[in-house]
């Protein structure tokens, strides 16, 4: 039954946009762990390590992110592991991020100077104690503002969760307009949500960018 677009819809798109929160919350944690280990193994002097690093870094990166959906909703239930679209979204998500969180972190590692490494064996430290006293707070300076650009894209591509029925704001905009047969109202109404989740944060980025020029 076909009815009126109303203030109803509105309430149940905003209430959607609670789970593209959630959603990219628990996709930049997990994202953020496996980009942490990723970037450390990246720097590491172990070749083998390197190597898969960088493997997987290259394949997660070269593999569009629906069919990273698509073979943890799908594939696993397939092999007899059935998932929730809640559980394989943030899997897929937490993936997809990893590998991109890790090379922008691997990025800021590499992008201090090797003097400062140098300097760090110097004075007898480890690997780790180099990376936790002297790397690290230099480079999260240069990680910051590349991360938040990366956590705006990740909330636009939350959206992709609704190929799996996972209900966020997408999904929800698709269920209004098959109830209401005016897709431009809902489509509106979820375009101003994502803009308002992501404009805050693509601002807060840039400023963050020119504050970290400014003390370069």
């Amino acid at each position: 039954m076909i009815r009126e677009f109303g203030w109803i819809d509105v309430f149940y798109l905003v209430a959607a946009a609670r789970w593209t929160i959630a959603l990219t919350v628990a996709a930049f944690i997990g994202g953020g762990i496996v980009g942490v280990v990723m970037a450390v193994l990246r720097v590491s002097g172990i070749a083998p390590l390197r190597w898969f690093a960088f493997l997987y870094v290259q394949v997660v990166q070269g593999t569009p992110l629906l069919v990273l959906l698509f073979l943890f909703f799908f594939g696993l239930a397939i092999v007899g592991l059935p998932v929730l679209p809640w559980i394989a979204v943030a899997l897929a998500f937490s993936v997809y991020g990893g590998a991109f969180l890790g090379e922008i972190w691997r990025g800021a590692l590499q992008a201090i100077p090797k003097t400062q490494w140098e300097a760090g064996s110097a004075l007898g430290l480890s690997f780790t104690e180099q990376l936790r006293y002297i790397i690290v707070p230099q480079a999260v300076r240069v990680a910051i503002p590349p991360t938040v650009g990366f956590l705006v894209q990740l909330i636009k591509n939350t959206s992709l969760a609704a190929t799996i029925g996972f209900v966020e704001l997408t999904r929800e905009a698709q269920l209004t307009t098959a109830s209401t047969f005016q897709p431009f109202a809902a489509y509106m109404i979820v375009a101003l949500l994502y803009f308002l989740l992501c404009f805050p944060l693509t601002q807060w980025s840039r400023h963050l960018e020119r504050k970290i020029n400014v003390a370069a």
